[in-house]
């Protein structure tokens, strides 16, 4: 997987797609830093992710964006993006190779290394660590620090993600540390200050 480093965000969409949201991703996408975006929908029945998932690739190819599905390898299949995001209570990587072949598939690692090791050897594209800082888009069972960042870059050339509660005044610290990719949500789609374009053209 190419680590593009002008190209740092690792874009998660809100949890509720709103009709303004397409016309915001398109102004986000723009700017040229983000490499992916994933969707992230809990709580929509299949089919409506379905429909909001067609959208959104089409916006996502037209800026040369990676695709990805959260949690769910089977709408990441039948959207045929380009790859998904596993929680460690999902399908296991070996499972979902099975159904996606060689498209992405990133797993969250927590804070541990031994989640880390594992993804590894079971060649997963990318790891997730975090949270790094508490966030209002999900709770944060498990705090990650910079220190699990350089320990993983001794381990593993495998891209890393970094991701909770990142917004202006914490992203660059991450990058410092070795963070490849940087999954960011609130700072952009919840941000009470900024516009999603205003938000994004601040981290440089």
């Amino acid at each position: 997987m190419k680590i593009n480093k002008k190209k740092f965000i690792y874009l998660i969409s809100p949890l509720n797609i709103k009709s303004t949201f397409y016309a915001d991703l398109i102004e986000v996408l723009k700017q040229k830093k983000v490499s992916f975006f994933q969707l992230r929908l809990k709580k929509e029945k299949f089919n409506k992710r379905l429909i909001i998932g067609r959208k959104i690739k089409k916006i996502c190819k037209k800026f040369n964006v990676k695709f990805l599905i959260n949690d769910d390898v089977y709408l990441t299949k039948k959207l045929d993006a380009d790859g998904c995001h596993l929680g460690q209570k999902d399908m296991s990587i070996l499972e979902a190779r099975k159904l996606i072949g060689k498209k992405i598939i990133g797993i969250t690692c927590h804070n541990s290394i031994r989640l880390a090791k594992n993804a590894v050897v079971n060649k997963a594209d990318y790891i997730a660590f975090g949270a790094f800082n508490s966030s209002k888009t999900k709770k944060t069972k498990f705090r990650a620090t910079n220190i699990i960042l350089k320990k993983a870059r001794n381990i593993t050339k495998t891209p890393i993600v970094a991701i909770g509660g990142i917004n202006f005044d914490n992203y660059k610290n991450l990058l410092l540390n070795k963070a490849n990719f940087l999954a960011i949500s609130g700072y952009i789609w919840k941000n009470k200050k900024l516009k999603p374009k205003e938000a994004i053209k601040k981290l440089i």
